[in-house]
């Protein structure tokens, strides 16, 4: 029996050597935005575990955009050096290289989960403003100002001119973050956006700003692949739906987005989510079928034999997953044995441990 999971996919020319990617993680590990050693290491160890995509973890495409103090950056020439390295290290091991580009929007300046804080980061002990569709705080969280004209027009150059640092790094492939609660995600949800101008009120308008990212990324790397990440629903009353999800992936689609991520929830501490084995993959099947684009099944994805049936049966193109790979950064090579696929990319170093058939 072929394993769907390790068949080979061609995403706008570049050919992907399975289906089992490494989803973005932050590693609050970044100087400056500048990547570190760490970053190095966390990142080629899973192209060397048989990764088909590895994507570095959510990148600030402007200082401000950055989630903590400690992500990782591509607004400058000195994170461009850093990262030149590390995805040639993914690539050389027979992975794809890919980047998240992000703003973090009204949930910026925030601590990192190894300060033992939670909350918003003091502009004296090195946080910024942050900004927004609206006026309206993550609870917990300083209040944001909301973006004018001139400062949506700034965010739009920001993912543009971070396209083409990524490129100049060497990226092979790129996804914008409109998931978890972030800037992009905060103009797509009501429960955010609170807006009465051409950025705010219909579904036309709040997608608007992801659509002209989208075009401005698009324009800047024209041969690239584009991912957009989704969150398909807020977990929450009034707020963002999976059909609206497929809505806007059927739009961006149509503006060159080759493939569309989706996750769930982030935007509102009062989400209700009751998380399972694969429990956001109905909201990847939703959209798939919805907006007929192909699609990744992200959460509590764990082994071979899970992924391979969420492909078998059409509920997704592609598998992420993130805390697997952190416990095994190997979980390619092994779910390969799971699911009987006779893969070559076994790294001839470790060749001496691979399973007996």
């Amino acid at each position: 029996m072929t394993s769907t999971l390790f068949t080979p996919l061609t995403i706008r020319g570049l050919e992907v050597r399975n289906r089992l990617w490494v989803a973005p993680m932050c590693q609050y590990s970044a100087v400056d935005g500048v990547p570190q050693e760490w970053h190095h290491t966390h990142l080629a160890q899973f192209a060397s575990g048989g990764a088909g995509i590895v994507f570095a973890e959510a990148t600030g495409v402007s200082p401000e955009g950055r989630i903590s103090p400690e992500d990782t950056g591509i607004w400058n020439d000195e994170q461009v050096d850093a990262w030149r390295p590390i995805v040639s290290a993914i690539a050389a091991r027979g992975a794809v290289p890919a980047l998240q580009l992000a703003h973090a929007g009204r949930k910026a300046s925030t601590w990192s989960p190894f300060s033992h804080r939670r909350g918003t980061v003091s502009a004296s002990e090195g946080g910024w403003q942050t900004v927004a569709p609206s006026a309206v705080a993550f609870e917990g969280f300083d209040e944001p100002v909301a973006l004018d004209q001139a400062g949506i027009d700034k965010v739009v150059d920001d993912f543009a001119a971070a396209t083409r640092r990524a490129l100049d790094a060497g990226f092979e492939l790129l996804e914008i973050h409109a998931a978890h609660g972030y800037l992009l995600h905060q103009f797509l949800s009501p429960l955010s956006n609170r807006r009465t101008d051409e950025y705010g009120g219909s579904l036309e308008n709040r997608a608007r700003l992801l659509l002209r990212v989208v075009d401005a990324v698009r324009d800047a790397a024209p041969d690239v692949p584009l991912f957009v990440r989704f969150s398909g629903t807020d977990w929450a009353e009034a707020g963002w739906t999976v059909e609206e999800t497929a809505t806007v992936a059927g739009w961006a689609a149509e503006r060159g987005v080759d493939f569309f991520d989706i996750s769930s929830g982030g935007l509102v501490a009062h989400q209700r989510i009751v998380p399972g084995p694969g429990y956001q993959v109905h909201l990847a099947r939703h959209v798939r079928e919805a907006a007929g684009v192909p699609v990744s099944a992200v959460g509590l994805i764990d082994s071979g034999k899970q992924a391979e049936e969420i492909l078998r049966r059409g509920d997704a193109d592609a598998i992420m997953s993130a805390r697997e790979w952190l416990r095994d950064p190997h979980f390619a090579l092994r779910a390969a044995g799971e699911v009987g696929a006779d893969i070559d990319y076994w790294p001839k170093q470790y060749v001496r441990a691979r399973p007996h058939r």
